[in-house]
């Protein structure tokens, strides 16, 4: 890490600068050191700046770049793979304080929006303009747009509306030497030189800190939602089932999948008997026009493979299906400390991911309720535990667990990212020479190494 001048000149320095901006509590300060990931830092950050302007994220840049001091960019601290935390001799940005929406264009189907504002918030408001922003994290109502940004967020609806890169235009961004850049376009057509936008997107704080976002909108879905739930006796059929549906052309807004583990903890979490009704669970949602004639298709293709099935439209019902599913991953912290992993494999090889997350169970004696975005091939294997820190048998088992995904032709990530949770994995599948010109790059954005150093590649 680079070497830092005496951290109480620098606690001068900013003060003098961003005044009341500047937080340097040692109680509120250790709220910097976890996420939602169960990693934290080896102790608080040095202070806490809330910036309300793209000037004082620029003066903070400006400062820490004299003084060689680390800086890490946080918004609402949801995230699972411990990218924003914050340690000793770091200056922890949050952005929560920059949280307006500077302009919502119908004309146009855009926003912009400083990176502290809400997901939920926002949709909330752009539904009064007949619009909305696809992406849709389960963490939506807490998180910020910038964080969804910064580490390329999904979610339930990724498979039909995709991740957040493909929902946004363009990018203000501070690097670490203050400066600020504009990357993107406002226009819906742009191919100007390289796509930094693009790059910054998912860079999880790496490159550069994102101060303004401009959004690219949708029209508010209209019509009847068509919500089918399905129980099958094994996940295996469940996980064909889905495949089916992909194979036979169809492309629904949600399609989730819940295995025999995850039933049990979210029966026990709500006091319903889910495993008396199966074994794995399919979630199916469609939109849009046509939704019901593309359901009744879908259950049928779901029957087939084995599936008892119920199919509703009514709003309330779909809601109660719909609920199943998100009570997945509460109810699994009730079981204990968890480590939520996020590898992605081709839809196809659905079935030989679950079959290798059981195989781990075995073999190492760990309890790992996996529920799956089945519309896009995500799934999350969560590994249970006692105490703070994760044994080394679900370490072990971790790490064959991304190998394994490696193998089926699938990605260490789908939308949780990499901070520091799967460094280590990361050349593996890069590859050596990938490995190191994606280092390159970030030593042209950040050649002091001051953004989010030990993030992503160590």
């Amino acid at each position: 890490m680079t070497a830092v001048a005496n951290p109480l000149h620098i606690l001068e320095d900013l003060r003098s600068v961003l005044q009341d901006k500047v937080d340097a509590d040692a109680h509120r300060l250790r709220a910097f050191t976890a996420d939602r990931s169960g990693h934290r830092s080896a102790g608080p950050p040095l202070a806490v700046v809330y910036p309300r302007s793209v000037e004082d994220v620029q003066a903070v840049c400006r400062i820490a770049s004299a003084t060689g001091t680390p800086i890490v960019t946080r918004g609402a601290g949801t995230g699972l793979a411990g990218g924003a935390i914050a340690g000793p001799g770091e200056i922890a940005l949050s952005m929560r304080d920059m949280d307006q929406i500077l302009e919502i264009s119908v004309a146009n189907h855009l926003a912009v929006v400083q990176p502290g504002v809400l997901n939920g918030d926002l949709n909330r408001t752009l539904a009064e303009f007949g619009l909305w922003w696809a992406p849709d994290p389960a963490s939506k109502d807490i998180s910020t747009v910038g964080g969804n940004v910064a580490m390329n967020a999904g979610g339930l609806l990724c498979a039909k509306y995709g991740v957040t890169r493909e929902a946004v235009l363009a990018l203000k961004v501070v690097l670490a030497d203050g400066r600020l850049i504009s990357v993107g376009h406002r226009t819906v057509k742009g191919v100007t030189g390289y796509d930094l936008c693009a790059l910054m997107i998912g860079s999880e704080g790496t490159l550069g800190i994102i101060v303004e976002c401009t959004l690219k909108l949708l029209p508010v879905v209209t019509g009847e939602i068509a919500t089918i739930g399905a129980f099958f006796d094994s996940v295996e059929s469940a996980a064909e089932a889905s495949s089916a549906v992909t194979r036979n052309g169809h492309v629904p807004a949600i399609m989730e999948l819940m295995d025999r583990r995850t039933l049990e903890c979210v029966g026990r979490y709500t006091g319903q008997d889910l495993v008396g009704q199966g074994s794995a669970y399919l979630l199916i949602q469609c939109d849009g026009q046509g939704a019901v004639e593309t359901a009744a298709r879908i259950t049928d293709l779901v029957r087939a493979a084995g599936g008892r099935a119920e199919t509703t439209v009514d709003p309330a019902e779909s809601e109660r299906l719909l609920d199943l599913r998100r009570k997945a991953f509460p109810a699994m912290e009730t079981l204990g400390t968890v480590l939520v992993e996020d590898i992605a494999v081709p839809r196809d090889r659905l079935s030989d991911a679950f079959a290798a997350v059981r195989d781990l169970e075995e073999r190492y004696g760990v309890v790992i309720p996996t529920a799956c975005h089945a519309g896009d091939g995500n799934l999350h294997p969560t590994f249970v535990f006692e105490g703070d820190a994760a044994p080394p048998e679900v370490w072990a088992a971790a790490g064959e667990l991304f190998s394994k995904a490696l193998a089926l032709g699938g990605t260490l990530t789908g939308e949780h990212g990499i901070g520091v949770l799967k460094r280590a994995w990361l050349a593996d599948e890069l590859g050596p020479d990938q490995y190191d010109l994606q280092r390159q790059i970030k030593a042209v954005f950040d050649p002091a190494n001051l953004l989010n150093p030990g993030k992503v590649f160590g």
